[in-house]
């Protein structure tokens, strides 16, 4: 989601069967991405995955999210090496050593499940591995910090700090999002914390919203391909890697809704 200036929106609260709806949509989406798992190899191109994708969601009467919105043209977005975000899917077969993060948004009956993984295409070297190990941990550093009642400047507080002490930094023109009944709302979740300016908006229970930390292996600057008008790049081409997790606010602390039974978990060394 890009950062924008606009009139703040009041920020949805769900409960009950609402949560649960929104527990079904995630569900299915993990589901999804342990599907595109399996085929994640060198040699398969992202138009293969993006027709996996449509024709799994499909086949399960769902319907995937980025297709048409705002005239995107396919299922997923595909992400490669210095794509920073909304890649479009294309018949390039990927090389041992890529990496590409995988974003899925699927509705499940008028609910929104909303996840991303980078997955690194065989043997990749070290500086590569510590870049993916970064972004997953600032991730999960990030969903950590919001608990209840806590700010959503915290999150993206605790993950610059994390991402800028390994020598990486974190993109400012894109952020997480509030997520329901639509696909992107409020609240907006900035991956870093902005000097001035920054969001004193509470974190409460029955929130839902994503936390998505783009970590770029050189500057945090990007750029739009006038190609496509999409793709978005890092503005010195070096690396990038994403992770993202929809979390519902509970009483309790985070729940954290995209889990995957085969994915990559809290503590995971790549």
């Amino acid at each position: 989601m890009a950062l924008k200036n606009k009139a703040r929106r009041k920020v949805p609260l769900y409960f009950d069967e609402e949560c649960e709806g929104l527990r079904e949509a995630s569900r299915f989406n993990a589901e999804l991405m342990d599907v595109v798992r399996a085929r994640m190899q060198p040699g398969i191109t992202t138009l293969e995955i993006d027709r996996l994708v449509y024709e799994y969601t499909t086949d399960h009467g769902h319907t995937p999210a980025c297709l048409g919105y705002k005239g995107y043209p396919r299922t997923i977005c595909t992400s490669v090496n210095e794509v920073v975000c909304h890649g479009i899917p294309d018949a390039t077969p990927l090389r041992q050593g890529d990496i590409v993060n995988i974003d899925l948004t699927t509705v499940v009956h008028g609910w929104y499940g909303d996840s991303s993984e980078t997955f690194i295409l065989g043997d990749a070297g070290p500086e590569t591995k510590r870049l993916v190990q970064a972004a997953h941990d600032s991730m999960w550093i990030g969903i950590n910090a919001a608990q209840p009642f806590s700010r959503v400047c915290d999150i993206g507080k605790t993950i610059e700090r994390y991402a800028k002490a390994r020598g990486f930094e974190v993109v400012r023109e894109y952020q997480g999002h509030g997520i329901g009944r639509e696909f992107h709302q409020e609240p907006g979740i900035p991956h870093y914390c902005p000097r001035v300016g920054a969001s004193q908006e509470i974190l409460e229970p029955g929130m839902c919203f994503t936390i998505e930390p783009m970590i770029n292996a050189g500057t945090w600057r990007t750029f739009i391909d006038s190609r496509d008008n999409w793709t978005v790049r890092t503005l010195d081409l070096a690396m990038s890697a994403q992770f993202e997790h929809t979390i519902l606010m509970t009483e309790t602390g985070p729940e954290v809704l995209t889990l995957t039974q085969n994915g990559p978990q809290q503590g995971h060394k790549f």
